[in-house]
């Protein structure tokens, strides 16, 4: 145990809930103001067993290969498809991320999103601050709609995906999912809820969210053929990732009013939108900040912190990736 080193590849935002780390393990940090790459990989230390890592930070075979004596990557997200774990896992390399810290920021972000399009919060807030006034003009200006009674469709029933569920179901929606493997009816049952196929929320859903791992399977899960079956009505929110859409599909679907909105807290290329979204009045966006909030972080700290020591000590559960 004395002998295991942890580098952090990434600055943690927060200083709370690391520190138990330091009372079991040697811990290195990039130099300040530095982001990891693969040009500096070279330059780091190659004696670390453990490497802390985030979801923008690509953890390749040639990384893996640089630490001889890695035996542990945590990742800081929910996510690892920066990492390399299935050649991790032919090394015998234990590879973690924090699942549970995520769920309820993320789930309230992709509601806020999907408020911020439907009361059309961005563009009222946006054109009173410009205006300087209440702006309104006409009862029938800038109408809205309601949540309560609209049919919600969640891909991706995981742990995220439940936690949208139970909120929307409390606003009066009614809720039905796509996962690999459908609940028992029992669970369907208590938690209000009930299984489609992906056809069938694409063709049924007044409001669709995303949820979904990205991987081959869901890559362009939405694109030109998936938005043509939705209603003309219908609102997408993806806080999932940006790859799991066709973001060229849904910029020609929202033009051509195929769809009547997205809320989108992830992009196709690197977080960064087509330009053309940035002029849509049916897009809200936010820059991917699912888990920006100071209670997720610490909370996401606590749950990093317990990978790694319950790895390194094996006196406490982790959070494993394991490929499927």
């Amino acid at each position: 145990m004395a002998q295991d080193k942890l580098l952090f590849l990434f600055h943690p935002t927060v200083a709370s809930g690391f520190e138990e780390l330091y009372r079991y393990l040697h811990v290195d940090t990039l130099p300040e103001g530095k982001k990891f790459s693969l040009d500096m990989l070279h330059t780091l230390p190659k004696d670390a067993t453990i490497l802390g890592t985030e979801f923008t930070l690509p953890i390749t075979k040639e990384v893996i290969d640089y630490f001889p004596n890695l035996r542990l990557i945590s990742n800081y997200a929910v996510g690892f498809n920066n990492i390399d774990v299935a050649y991790a896992e032919s090394k015998g390399i234990t590879v973690t991320n924090t699942p549970q810290a995520v769920v309820q920021p993320t789930a309230e972000l992709a509601v806020a999103l999907l408020l911020g399009l439907t009361r059309r919060i961005a563009i009222w807030d946006s054109t009173m601050r410009r205006q300087r006034s209440s702006a309104k003009g006409s009862l029938a200006d800038g109408l809205g709609t309601d949540i309560y009674l609209k049919k919600v469709g969640i891909i991706g029933y995981g742990n995220i995906g439940r936690a949208v569920g139970r909120i929307l179901r409390a606003m009066g929606a009614e809720v039905v999912y796509y996962k690999r493997t459908p609940l028992a009816p029992e669970e369907e049952a208590k938690e209000g809820v009930s299984f489609a196929t992906k056809e069938e929320i694409f063709r049924t859903c007044d409001i669709i969210s995303l949820h979904t791992p990205y991987n081959q399977d869901s890559h362009h899960l939405i694109n030109k053929e998936s938005l043509a079956m939705m209603k003309p009505t219908t609102i997408l929110v993806n806080t999932a990732r940006g790859k799991v859409v066709n973001e060229a599909d849904l910029v020609a679907a929202l033009q051509n009013k195929t769809i009547a909105g997205a809320a989108l807290d992830v992009f196709e290329y690197d977080d960064n939108p087509l330009d053309a979204l940035y002029d849509m009045p049916n897009v809200v966006m936010t820059p991917h900040v699912g888990t920006q909030t100071g209670e997720a972080r610490v909370a996401m700290a606590r749950e990093f912190t317990n990978n790694v020591l319950g790895v390194i000590l094996g006196d406490r559960p982790f959070a494993k990736v394991a490929l499927k």
